[in-house]
């Protein structure tokens, strides 16, 4: 057996053929977390699931749905199985009350595979209010992995694109947290354009709307943060550049803070190349 230890202190392998034998072993035993996207996506769901299997509290009708699920998902790109595996578990547990444990089973599971079915359990679960997906996500989105991180905004923003832009006041103490992962998730979550998942058409028209969660990490000391607050005003850029270029200019007038010039200078990016093509 493999020092874990030592493996988990490894360097992630540039391509697949590069990941050690023992490591994709550990992964798919639910054993390790990937630490990049080439281990992320050589993760065999079936295999890690019948490794996991004794480890959550799920009877045998309910484990048979989910393997069922997860097999029929072999061919499909990976966010539409996360999310699926994710949608069939909530669904097998739907009315359980086991499913709780199950999920909180999940959510803290060495592999960050099984800790984004989690999260997408949430997801497909429509009872939710969006303070409460946003109560749930929170762990998530200070996950010390950066997948799972992903995840949880995607997942959120996936179930309540909408809620979003009715409710984004309720962003604002995530904003002001004294964590930056949990800033970055309030500004991730609501970008106009996102990455891997759809749009929201009301913040590309009336970005305005995120004005105020925007303003409160406008000098933000995490990179992290401001990348994302530079990406979100990017976004922006595409279909309403004068809002973009008001803002950048007034956060510049406004606040003395090298912070904000990196953020401003990211934010313009495209429309600086529009003016120098």
């Amino acid at each position: 057996m493999a020092d874990l230890e030592k493996l988990r202190n490894r360097t992630g392998a540039v391509r697949r053929s590069e990941i050690p034998k023992v490591v994709v072993a550990a992964l798919n035993r639910g054993e390790l977390e990937t630490v990049n996207l080439v281990e992320f996506l050589v993760v065999d769901h079936q295999k890690l699931f019948r490794a996991s299997r004794d480890s959550l509290s799920l009877d045998a009708q309910a484990a048979k749905k989910i393997a069922s699920a997860i097999k029929s998902l072999s061919g499909e790109g990976i966010t539409q199985r996360l999310s699926e595996t994710g949608r069939a578990v909530h669904q097998a547990l739907d009315g359980s009350e086991h499913r709780e444990t199950v999920y909180q089973q999940m959510a803290s599971h060495p592999s960050d595979t099984l800790r984004n079915w989690a999260a997408y359990m949430d997801a497909a679960n429509e009872k939710l209010t969006f303070s409460q997906r946003l109560k749930r996500a929170r762990k998530f989105a200070i996950d010390p992995n950066m997948g799972v991180r992903e995840i949880a905004w995607m997942s959120v923003r996936q179930a309540a694109a909408d809620d979003i832009v009715d409710q984004i006041e309720k962003l604002l103490p995530l904003a002001r947290n004294k964590n930056h992962l949990a800033r970055r998730f309030a500004i991730e979550i609501t970008r106009p354009c996102g990455v891997w998942t759809r749009h929201i058409g009301q913040l590309k028209t009336r970005p305005e709307i995120a004005e105020t969660l925007l303003e409160t990490c406008c000098s933000d000391s995490s990179k992290y943060v401001q990348d994302s607050v530079a990406n979100w005003l990017n976004d922006a850029s595409k279909s309403r550049p004068d809002f973009v270029q008001e803002l950048c200019q007034r956060w510049l007038s406004e606040h003395q803070s090298p912070h904000t010039e990196r953020i401003v200078h990211r934010a313009l990016r495209t429309l600086r190349k529009k003016a120098e093509g």
